[in-house]
């Protein structure tokens, strides 16, 4: 994956977080992962393809940290991961897929999103990803941190 495509995902990330969230999420510096296990506790992902590319978008919290940003999406106060905690992971990767989606289709590449999907744990090995480098981005803000995850390879 190039590592300028990982741009529309960290912009993304900031809109969707600061407007619908309340917080201002600090990026870190990209690299290559290392393996194929989730980062946080709750983790959402969520496939992308086209006509020249696919792969997928991960979005992986820490405790704190998915606790304050759903509970500032909805409005509640959340003090442990409930099926609304787990809900909300899915659409805001949902919400941050497409805003990378549109910005992808301005430098011409068009991709269609699948359903996202959650998963619960940490650690957790995502044997899907293993075609393409991962680059992840780690993002940090006052309660909590959560990393950002693409991986995008060229269709043969």
């Amino acid at each position: 994956m190039q590592a300028e495509l990982i741009n529309p995902f960290i912009k993304s990330t900031i809109n969707v977080l600061s407007t619908m969230c309340a917080i201002n999420p600090t990026p870190g510096k990209p690299s290559l992962k290392g393996d194929k296990k989730t980062w946080g506790i709750v983790t959402g992902i969520i496939g992308l393809a086209g006509p020249s590319v696919m792969g997928n978008m991960m979005i992986s919290f820490d405790t704190d940290g998915v606790l304050k940003v759903v509970g500032n999406l909805l409005s509640e106060q959340y003090t442990e991961i409930t099926q609304d905690v787990i809900d909300a992971v899915g659409e805001i990767t949902n919400m941050i897929t497409g805003g990378a989606k549109k910005d992808l289709s301005e430098i011409g590449m068009m991709i269609e999103m699948a359903t996202p999907m959650v998963m619960i744990g940490s650690g957790v090995e995502i044997s899907q990803l293993a075609s393409a480098p991962i680059l992840t981005v780690p993002f940090s803000f006052q309660e909590g941190a959560f990393v950002v995850e693409a991986s995008l390879s060229q269709r043969k």
